[in-house]
Protein backbone atom coordinates (compact mmCIF):
# COMPACT_ATOMS: atom_id res chain seq x y z
CA UNK A 1 0.00 0.00 0.00
CA UNK A 2 1.41 3.45 -0.88
CA UNK A 3 2.60 5.75 1.88
CA UNK A 4 0.28 8.44 3.17
CA UNK A 5 2.58 11.16 1.76
CA UNK A 6 2.38 9.60 -1.71
CA UNK A 7 -1.40 9.37 -1.40
CA UNK A 8 -1.62 13.03 -0.44
CA UNK A 9 0.65 14.03 -3.34
CA UNK A 10 -1.55 12.13 -5.78
CA UNK A 11 -4.64 13.74 -4.27
CA UNK A 12 -3.04 17.19 -4.63
CA UNK A 13 -2.32 16.61 -8.33
CA UNK A 14 -5.86 15.37 -8.94
CA UNK A 15 -7.18 18.33 -6.96
CA UNK A 16 -5.37 20.74 -9.27
CA UNK A 17 -7.04 19.09 -12.28
CA UNK A 18 -10.39 19.21 -10.52
CA UNK A 19 -9.85 22.89 -9.78
CA UNK A 20 -9.12 23.67 -13.44
CA UNK A 21 -12.16 21.72 -14.62
CA UNK A 22 -14.52 23.20 -12.02
CA UNK A 23 -13.15 26.73 -12.42
CA UNK A 24 -13.75 26.54 -16.15
CA UNK A 25 -17.35 25.55 -15.53
CA UNK A 26 -18.15 28.91 -13.90
CA UNK A 27 -15.36 31.34 -14.76
CA UNK A 28 -17.46 32.72 -17.61
CA UNK A 29 -20.45 33.48 -15.40
CA UNK A 30 -19.38 37.06 -14.67
CA UNK A 31 -18.20 37.42 -18.27
CA UNK A 32 -21.58 36.59 -19.84
CA UNK A 33 -22.69 40.22 -20.34
CA UNK A 34 -19.32 41.00 -21.91
CA UNK A 35 -19.51 37.93 -24.16
CA UNK A 36 -23.04 38.86 -25.16
CA UNK A 37 -21.88 42.34 -26.17
CA UNK A 38 -18.83 41.01 -28.02
CA UNK A 39 -20.74 38.33 -29.94
CA UNK A 40 -23.88 40.50 -30.33
CA UNK A 41 -26.36 38.19 -28.61
CA UNK A 42 -28.58 38.66 -25.53
CA UNK A 43 -27.14 37.92 -22.10
CA UNK A 44 -29.46 35.06 -21.11
CA UNK A 45 -28.64 33.20 -24.34
CA UNK A 46 -24.95 33.16 -23.44
CA UNK A 47 -25.64 30.66 -20.65
CA UNK A 48 -25.21 28.10 -23.44
CA UNK A 49 -21.47 28.74 -22.99
CA UNK A 50 -21.86 27.25 -19.49
CA UNK A 51 -24.25 24.40 -20.28
CA UNK A 52 -22.46 23.25 -23.46
CA UNK A 53 -19.34 22.65 -21.37
CA UNK A 54 -21.31 20.54 -18.90
CA UNK A 55 -23.01 18.68 -21.77
CA UNK A 56 -19.57 17.62 -23.03
CA UNK A 57 -18.74 16.44 -19.54
CA UNK A 58 -21.97 14.47 -19.20
CA UNK A 59 -21.64 12.69 -22.56
CA UNK A 60 -18.18 11.21 -22.00
CA UNK A 61 -17.96 10.80 -18.23
CA UNK A 62 -19.68 7.37 -18.47
CA UNK A 63 -16.73 6.10 -20.52
CA UNK A 64 -14.01 7.54 -18.26
CA UNK A 65 -13.64 4.57 -15.93
CA UNK A 66 -13.77 1.99 -18.71
CA UNK A 67 -11.13 3.84 -20.75
CA UNK A 68 -8.86 4.14 -17.70
CA UNK A 69 -9.18 0.40 -17.07
CA UNK A 70 -8.03 -0.32 -20.65
CA UNK A 71 -5.57 2.41 -21.56
CA UNK A 72 -4.22 3.21 -18.10
CA UNK A 73 -4.96 6.13 -15.80
CA UNK A 74 -1.85 8.16 -16.67
CA UNK A 75 -2.39 7.77 -20.43
CA UNK A 76 -6.02 8.90 -20.24
CA UNK A 77 -5.19 11.85 -17.98
CA UNK A 78 -2.38 12.99 -20.31
CA UNK A 79 -4.63 12.94 -23.39
CA UNK A 80 -7.46 14.66 -21.51
CA UNK A 81 -5.26 17.55 -20.34
CA UNK A 82 -3.88 18.10 -23.86
CA UNK A 83 -7.42 18.16 -25.29
CA UNK A 84 -8.65 20.48 -22.56
CA UNK A 85 -5.90 23.06 -23.12
CA UNK A 86 -6.16 22.90 -26.94
CA UNK A 87 -9.91 23.55 -26.82
CA UNK A 88 -9.33 26.40 -24.36
CA UNK A 89 -7.21 28.16 -27.00
CA UNK A 90 -9.95 27.56 -29.58
CA UNK A 91 -12.58 29.05 -27.24
CA UNK A 92 -10.46 32.15 -26.80
CA UNK A 93 -10.55 32.73 -30.55
CA UNK A 94 -14.35 32.37 -30.87
CA UNK A 95 -16.22 35.03 -32.86
CA UNK A 96 -19.69 33.46 -32.70
CA UNK A 97 -21.76 31.94 -29.92
CA UNK A 98 -22.21 28.72 -31.93
CA UNK A 99 -18.45 28.20 -32.32
CA UNK A 100 -17.87 28.99 -28.65
CA UNK A 101 -20.54 26.48 -27.62
CA UNK A 102 -19.02 23.78 -29.86
CA UNK A 103 -15.52 24.31 -28.52
CA UNK A 104 -16.83 24.39 -24.96
CA UNK A 105 -18.47 21.00 -25.59
CA UNK A 106 -15.16 19.55 -26.78
CA UNK A 107 -13.43 21.15 -23.81
CA UNK A 108 -15.98 19.44 -21.59
CA UNK A 109 -15.09 16.09 -23.15
CA UNK A 110 -11.49 16.66 -22.06
CA UNK A 111 -12.74 17.43 -18.56
CA UNK A 112 -14.91 14.31 -18.63
CA UNK A 113 -11.86 12.11 -19.11
CA UNK A 114 -9.70 14.10 -16.70
CA UNK A 115 -11.44 14.43 -13.34
CA UNK A 116 -13.26 11.08 -12.83
CA UNK A 117 -10.10 9.16 -13.73
CA UNK A 118 -8.10 11.24 -11.27
CA UNK A 119 -10.69 10.63 -8.55
CA UNK A 120 -10.56 6.90 -9.32
CA UNK A 121 -6.78 6.90 -8.82
CA UNK A 122 -7.21 8.54 -5.40
CA UNK A 123 -9.97 6.15 -4.30
CA UNK A 124 -7.90 3.14 -5.28
CA UNK A 125 -4.73 4.32 -3.55
CA UNK A 126 -6.11 5.78 -0.29
CA UNK A 127 -6.41 3.67 2.90
CA UNK A 128 -10.01 3.70 4.17
CA UNK A 129 -9.04 5.29 7.48
CA UNK A 130 -7.57 8.24 5.52
CA UNK A 131 -10.44 8.58 3.03
CA UNK A 132 -12.42 11.32 4.81
CA UNK A 133 -9.39 13.56 5.29
CA UNK A 134 -8.01 12.92 1.80
CA UNK A 135 -11.36 13.46 0.07
CA UNK A 136 -12.01 16.58 2.16
CA UNK A 137 -8.89 18.26 0.84
CA UNK A 138 -9.17 16.83 -2.65
CA UNK A 139 -12.74 18.12 -2.94
CA UNK A 140 -11.73 21.63 -1.88
CA UNK A 141 -11.22 22.58 -5.56
CA UNK A 142 -14.69 21.23 -6.34
CA UNK A 143 -16.01 23.88 -3.97
CA UNK A 144 -13.50 26.60 -4.78
CA UNK A 145 -13.77 26.22 -8.56
CA UNK A 146 -17.45 27.24 -8.91
CA UNK A 147 -17.05 29.90 -6.22
CA UNK A 148 -13.76 31.40 -7.41
CA UNK A 149 -14.82 31.27 -11.06
CA UNK A 150 -16.98 34.42 -10.89
CA UNK A 151 -14.24 36.26 -8.96
CA UNK A 152 -11.40 35.39 -11.34
CA UNK A 153 -13.64 35.79 -14.37
CA UNK A 154 -14.84 39.19 -13.19
CA UNK A 155 -11.33 40.55 -12.70
CA UNK A 156 -10.03 39.16 -16.00
CA UNK A 157 -13.08 40.34 -17.95
CA UNK A 158 -12.95 43.86 -16.48
CA UNK A 159 -9.22 44.52 -16.78
CA UNK A 160 -8.24 42.30 -19.73
CA UNK A 161 -10.86 40.51 -21.86
CA UNK A 162 -13.24 37.59 -21.47
CA UNK A 163 -10.97 35.66 -23.85
CA UNK A 164 -8.19 35.60 -21.24
CA UNK A 165 -10.40 33.39 -19.08
CA UNK A 166 -9.45 30.60 -21.49
CA UNK A 167 -5.78 31.52 -21.86
CA UNK A 168 -5.52 31.02 -18.09
CA UNK A 169 -5.80 27.25 -18.66
CA UNK A 170 -2.54 27.07 -20.63
CA UNK A 171 0.00 27.38 -17.76
CA UNK A 172 -2.22 25.41 -15.36
CA UNK A 173 -2.59 22.64 -17.93
CA UNK A 174 1.15 22.47 -18.65
CA UNK A 175 1.95 22.15 -14.93
CA UNK A 176 -0.74 19.47 -14.53
CA UNK A 177 0.65 17.57 -17.52
CA UNK A 178 4.20 17.55 -16.11
CA UNK A 179 3.01 16.40 -12.66
CA UNK A 180 0.79 13.70 -14.17
CA UNK A 181 3.61 12.22 -16.23
CA UNK A 182 5.88 12.30 -13.19
CA UNK A 183 3.71 11.12 -10.31
CA UNK A 184 0.41 9.54 -11.43
CA UNK A 185 0.69 5.73 -11.66
CA UNK A 186 -0.30 3.87 -14.83
CA UNK A 187 -3.07 1.72 -13.34
CA UNK A 188 -5.07 -0.54 -15.66
CA UNK A 189 -6.95 -3.84 -15.53
CA UNK A 190 -5.15 -6.93 -16.78
CA UNK A 191 -8.27 -8.39 -18.38
CA UNK A 192 -10.91 -5.67 -18.74
CA UNK A 193 -14.37 -6.55 -20.07
CA UNK A 194 -15.18 -5.55 -23.67
CA UNK A 195 -15.69 -1.81 -24.13
CA UNK A 196 -19.39 -0.98 -24.37
CA UNK A 197 -19.34 1.22 -27.50
CA UNK A 198 -23.06 0.71 -28.13
CA UNK A 199 -23.81 1.82 -24.57
CA UNK A 200 -21.68 4.94 -25.01
CA UNK A 201 -23.47 5.87 -28.23
CA UNK A 202 -26.92 5.31 -26.71
CA UNK A 203 -26.29 7.00 -23.35
CA UNK A 204 -24.11 9.80 -24.71
CA UNK A 205 -26.53 10.68 -27.51
CA UNK A 206 -29.53 10.45 -25.20
CA UNK A 207 -27.97 12.73 -22.61
CA UNK A 208 -26.94 15.18 -25.32
CA UNK A 209 -30.45 15.42 -26.83
CA UNK A 210 -32.09 15.86 -23.43
CA UNK A 211 -29.54 18.49 -22.38
CA UNK A 212 -30.04 20.48 -25.60
CA UNK A 213 -33.81 20.32 -25.17
CA UNK A 214 -33.50 21.57 -21.58
CA UNK A 215 -31.29 24.43 -22.77
CA UNK A 216 -33.78 25.49 -25.48
CA UNK A 217 -36.75 25.24 -23.14
CA UNK A 218 -34.99 27.32 -20.50
CA UNK A 219 -34.62 30.17 -23.03
CA UNK A 220 -38.07 29.76 -24.60
CA UNK A 221 -36.39 28.94 -27.90
CA UNK A 222 -37.03 26.29 -30.54
CA UNK A 223 -40.29 25.26 -32.15
CA UNK A 224 -42.66 22.84 -30.45
CA UNK A 225 -41.87 20.24 -33.09
CA UNK A 226 -38.10 20.55 -32.53
CA UNK A 227 -38.46 20.27 -28.77
CA UNK A 228 -40.71 17.22 -29.04
CA UNK A 229 -38.23 15.58 -31.42
CA UNK A 230 -35.30 16.25 -29.08
CA UNK A 231 -37.17 15.04 -26.01
CA UNK A 232 -38.52 12.00 -27.83
CA UNK A 233 -35.14 11.08 -29.28
CA UNK A 234 -33.38 11.60 -25.94
CA UNK A 235 -35.96 9.58 -24.03
CA UNK A 236 -35.92 6.78 -26.61
CA UNK A 237 -32.14 6.56 -26.62
CA UNK A 238 -31.99 6.45 -22.82
CA UNK A 239 -34.73 3.81 -22.80
CA UNK A 240 -32.72 1.84 -25.36
CA UNK A 241 -29.66 2.19 -23.16
CA UNK A 242 -31.63 0.89 -20.17
CA UNK A 243 -32.61 -2.25 -22.09
CA UNK A 244 -29.09 -2.67 -23.41
CA UNK A 245 -27.47 -2.21 -19.99
CA UNK A 246 -29.76 -4.75 -18.33
CA UNK A 247 -28.20 -7.48 -20.47
CA UNK A 248 -24.60 -6.64 -19.51
CA UNK A 249 -22.66 -7.51 -16.39
CA UNK A 250 -20.51 -4.34 -16.61
CA UNK A 251 -22.40 -1.52 -18.41
CA UNK A 252 -20.94 1.98 -18.65
CA UNK A 253 -23.69 3.45 -16.47
CA UNK A 254 -24.64 0.74 -14.01
CA UNK A 255 -27.93 1.68 -12.33
CA UNK A 256 -27.64 -1.40 -10.13
CA UNK A 257 -25.19 0.61 -8.03
CA UNK A 258 -28.23 2.47 -6.69
CA UNK A 259 -29.10 -0.66 -4.74
CA UNK A 260 -26.35 0.39 -2.28
CA UNK A 261 -28.15 2.72 0.17
CA UNK A 262 -25.27 5.11 0.88
CA UNK A 263 -24.51 5.48 -2.83
CA UNK A 264 -28.20 5.95 -3.76
CA UNK A 265 -28.84 8.57 -1.08
CA UNK A 266 -25.66 10.46 -1.95
CA UNK A 267 -26.76 10.59 -5.59
CA UNK A 268 -30.32 11.72 -4.73
CA UNK A 269 -29.47 14.21 -2.00
CA UNK A 270 -26.46 15.46 -3.93
CA UNK A 271 -28.66 16.03 -6.98
CA UNK A 272 -30.86 18.54 -5.14
CA UNK A 273 -27.85 20.35 -3.70
CA UNK A 274 -25.93 20.40 -6.99
CA UNK A 275 -28.84 21.99 -8.82
CA UNK A 276 -28.32 24.97 -6.51
CA UNK A 277 -24.53 24.83 -6.95
CA UNK A 278 -25.01 24.90 -10.72
CA UNK A 279 -27.55 27.73 -10.57
CA UNK A 280 -25.88 30.15 -8.14
CA UNK A 281 -22.68 30.85 -10.14
CA UNK A 282 -24.96 31.86 -13.02
CA UNK A 283 -27.64 33.68 -11.01
CA UNK A 284 -25.62 35.63 -8.44
CA UNK A 285 -23.16 37.40 -10.80
CA UNK A 286 -25.97 38.10 -13.29
CA UNK A 287 -28.09 39.54 -10.47
CA UNK A 288 -25.23 41.72 -9.22
CA UNK A 289 -24.38 43.04 -12.69
CA UNK A 290 -27.80 43.41 -14.31
CA UNK A 291 -29.98 43.70 -11.23
CA UNK A 292 -27.63 45.79 -9.06
CA UNK A 293 -25.62 47.52 -11.79
CA UNK A 294 -22.15 46.39 -10.65
CA UNK A 295 -19.18 45.74 -12.91
CA UNK A 296 -17.87 42.21 -13.40
CA UNK A 297 -14.95 42.93 -11.06
CA UNK A 298 -17.22 44.40 -8.37
CA UNK A 299 -19.57 41.41 -8.46
CA UNK A 300 -16.58 39.08 -8.34
CA UNK A 301 -15.25 40.72 -5.20
CA UNK A 302 -18.59 40.17 -3.47
CA UNK A 303 -18.85 36.49 -4.45
CA UNK A 304 -15.24 36.04 -3.28
CA UNK A 305 -16.62 35.71 0.27
CA UNK A 306 -17.93 32.22 -0.52
CA UNK A 307 -14.57 30.55 -1.33
CA UNK A 308 -13.05 32.21 1.73
CA UNK A 309 -15.75 30.54 3.82
CA UNK A 310 -15.10 27.21 2.11
CA UNK A 311 -11.37 27.39 2.84
CA UNK A 312 -12.02 28.34 6.45
CA UNK A 313 -14.33 25.36 6.94
CA UNK A 314 -12.30 22.60 5.29
CA UNK A 315 -9.99 21.78 8.23
CA UNK A 316 -13.00 21.26 10.51
CA UNK A 317 -14.99 18.90 8.28
CA UNK A 318 -13.37 15.60 9.41
CA UNK A 319 -13.89 16.52 13.09
CA UNK A 320 -17.47 17.57 12.37
CA UNK A 321 -18.26 14.24 10.70
CA UNK A 322 -16.54 12.34 13.51
CA UNK A 323 -18.61 14.19 16.13
CA UNK A 324 -22.04 14.16 14.49
CA UNK A 325 -21.87 11.57 11.70
CA UNK A 326 -22.82 11.87 8.02
CA UNK A 327 -26.60 11.78 8.52
CA UNK A 328 -26.89 14.69 10.96
CA UNK A 329 -24.35 16.85 9.13
CA UNK A 330 -26.04 16.36 5.74
CA UNK A 331 -29.50 17.01 7.18
CA UNK A 332 -28.37 20.21 8.91
CA UNK A 333 -26.68 21.48 5.76
CA UNK A 334 -29.48 20.43 3.44
CA UNK A 335 -31.40 23.66 3.85
CA UNK A 336 -28.40 26.00 3.53
CA UNK A 337 -28.89 26.64 -0.20
CA UNK A 338 -32.58 27.43 0.32
CA UNK A 339 -31.72 29.90 3.08
CA UNK A 340 -29.14 31.60 0.85
CA UNK A 341 -31.60 31.80 -2.05
CA UNK A 342 -34.34 33.24 0.16
CA UNK A 343 -32.08 35.93 1.61
CA UNK A 344 -30.77 37.06 -1.78
CA UNK A 345 -34.32 37.08 -3.14
CA UNK A 346 -35.17 39.77 -0.56
CA UNK A 347 -32.62 42.23 -1.92
CA UNK A 348 -34.12 45.11 -3.86
CA UNK A 349 -32.58 47.47 -6.42
CA UNK A 350 -30.60 50.23 -4.72
CA UNK A 351 -30.32 48.39 -1.41
CA UNK A 352 -26.85 48.15 0.17
CA UNK A 353 -25.14 44.87 -0.69
CA UNK A 354 -22.59 44.61 2.14
CA UNK A 355 -24.70 42.01 4.04
CA UNK A 356 -24.00 39.62 1.17
CA UNK A 357 -20.40 39.23 2.38
CA UNK A 358 -21.21 37.33 5.63
CA UNK A 359 -24.10 35.54 3.93
CA UNK A 360 -21.90 34.19 1.14
CA UNK A 361 -19.12 33.40 3.63
CA UNK A 362 -21.53 31.20 5.60
CA UNK A 363 -22.83 29.66 2.36
CA UNK A 364 -19.26 28.71 1.39
CA UNK A 365 -18.77 27.00 4.76
CA UNK A 366 -21.99 25.02 4.37
CA UNK A 367 -21.18 24.02 0.80
CA UNK A 368 -17.69 22.84 1.72
CA UNK A 369 -19.15 20.62 4.44
CA UNK A 370 -21.99 19.33 2.27
CA UNK A 371 -19.94 18.13 -0.65
CA UNK A 372 -17.05 16.74 1.36
CA UNK A 373 -19.62 14.53 3.07
CA UNK A 374 -21.47 13.56 -0.11
CA UNK A 375 -18.33 12.70 -2.07
CA UNK A 376 -17.03 10.49 0.74
CA UNK A 377 -20.17 8.65 1.85
CA UNK A 378 -20.98 7.81 -1.78
CA UNK A 379 -18.13 5.27 -1.88
CA UNK A 380 -18.37 4.01 1.70
CA UNK A 381 -19.96 0.67 0.80
CA UNK A 382 -18.80 0.24 -2.81
CA UNK A 383 -16.48 -2.76 -3.27
CA UNK A 384 -13.10 -2.17 -4.89
CA UNK A 385 -14.11 -4.11 -8.01
CA UNK A 386 -17.02 -1.69 -8.63
CA UNK A 387 -15.15 1.54 -7.86
CA UNK A 388 -14.52 2.38 -11.52
CA UNK A 389 -18.20 2.02 -12.42
CA UNK A 390 -19.24 3.98 -9.33
CA UNK A 391 -17.00 6.97 -10.10
CA UNK A 392 -18.29 7.09 -13.70
CA UNK A 393 -21.93 6.92 -12.64
CA UNK A 394 -21.56 9.42 -9.79
CA UNK A 395 -19.61 11.90 -11.91
CA UNK A 396 -22.20 11.68 -14.70
CA UNK A 397 -25.06 12.44 -12.33
CA UNK A 398 -23.06 15.24 -10.72
CA UNK A 399 -22.51 17.03 -14.02
CA UNK A 400 -26.08 16.49 -15.19
CA UNK A 401 -27.41 18.15 -12.04
CA UNK A 402 -25.03 21.10 -12.44
CA UNK A 403 -26.26 21.54 -16.02
CA UNK A 404 -29.86 21.20 -14.89
CA UNK A 405 -29.25 23.89 -12.26
CA UNK A 406 -28.14 26.37 -14.91
CA UNK A 407 -31.13 25.46 -17.11
CA UNK A 408 -33.57 25.88 -14.20
CA UNK A 409 -32.03 29.25 -13.30
CA UNK A 410 -32.10 30.53 -16.88
CA UNK A 411 -35.56 29.07 -17.43
CA UNK A 412 -36.94 30.76 -14.33
CA UNK A 413 -35.58 34.12 -15.49
CA UNK A 414 -37.00 33.59 -18.99
CA UNK A 415 -40.49 32.62 -17.76
CA UNK A 416 -40.59 35.54 -15.34
CA UNK A 417 -39.49 37.97 -18.08
CA UNK A 418 -42.24 36.65 -20.35
CA UNK A 419 -44.87 37.00 -17.63
CA UNK A 420 -43.75 40.55 -16.86
CA UNK A 421 -43.37 41.36 -20.58
CA UNK A 422 -39.84 42.72 -20.66
CA UNK A 423 -36.68 41.52 -22.41
CA UNK A 424 -33.96 41.85 -19.76
CA UNK A 425 -34.40 40.32 -16.25
CA UNK A 426 -35.21 42.70 -13.38
CA UNK A 427 -35.57 42.45 -9.61
CA UNK A 428 -38.78 40.41 -9.51
CA UNK A 429 -37.39 37.98 -12.10
CA UNK A 430 -34.31 37.27 -9.99
CA UNK A 431 -36.51 36.82 -6.92
CA UNK A 432 -38.54 34.15 -8.73
CA UNK A 433 -35.40 32.37 -9.95
CA UNK A 434 -33.70 32.31 -6.54
CA UNK A 435 -36.84 31.03 -4.80
CA UNK A 436 -37.33 28.30 -7.42
CA UNK A 437 -33.79 27.03 -6.99
CA UNK A 438 -34.05 27.27 -3.20
CA UNK A 439 -37.21 25.18 -3.05
CA UNK A 440 -35.67 22.45 -5.18
CA UNK A 441 -32.54 22.33 -3.01
CA UNK A 442 -34.68 21.56 0.06
CA UNK A 443 -35.21 18.04 -1.28
CA UNK A 444 -31.71 17.26 0.02
CA UNK A 445 -33.04 17.21 3.61
CA UNK A 446 -35.42 14.20 3.34
CA UNK A 447 -32.84 12.40 1.20
CA UNK A 448 -30.21 12.76 3.94
CA UNK A 449 -32.76 11.72 6.58
CA UNK A 450 -32.98 8.33 4.86
CA UNK A 451 -29.35 7.57 5.76
CA UNK A 452 -28.68 5.18 8.60
CA UNK A 453 -27.41 6.97 11.74
CA UNK A 454 -24.30 4.78 11.54
CA UNK A 455 -23.71 5.28 7.80
CA UNK A 456 -20.03 5.89 7.07
CA UNK A 457 -18.99 5.43 10.70
CA UNK A 458 -15.92 3.43 9.66
CA UNK A 459 -14.81 6.37 7.49
CA UNK A 460 -15.53 9.21 9.91
CA UNK A 461 -14.50 7.38 13.11
CA UNK A 462 -17.80 8.31 14.80
CA UNK A 463 -18.49 6.34 17.98
CA UNK A 464 -22.03 5.39 19.03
Amino acid sequence: MPSVSRVHLTALIVASMLFMEQLDGTILSTALPSIANSLQVDTVATSVALTSYIIGLAIFIPASGALADRLGSRTVLTGAIIMFVTCSVACASAHSLLFLACMRTLQGIGGALMVPVGRLVVLRSTPREELVRTMTWMMLPATLGPLLGPVVGGLITTYLSWRWNFYLNIPVGIIGLILTRRFIPEVKMEHPPPFDLKGLLLAGSGLAFLSIAAELISHNEGTTTLLLVLLGAGGSLMGGYGRHASSLSTPLLDFRLLATPTFRISVMGGAASRIAVGAFPFLIPTFLQIGAGLTAAQSGMITFAAPVGAIAMRPWVPALLKRWGFRKVLMANGGSAAILASIIALFQHGQTLWPLYPILFAAGMAQATQFSAYNTIAYADIPATRMSAATSFYSTMQQLMLSLGICIAAGSLTVSCLLHKHAEPRGADFTAAFLTVGLISLLAVPAAAALSPTAGATLSGKKD
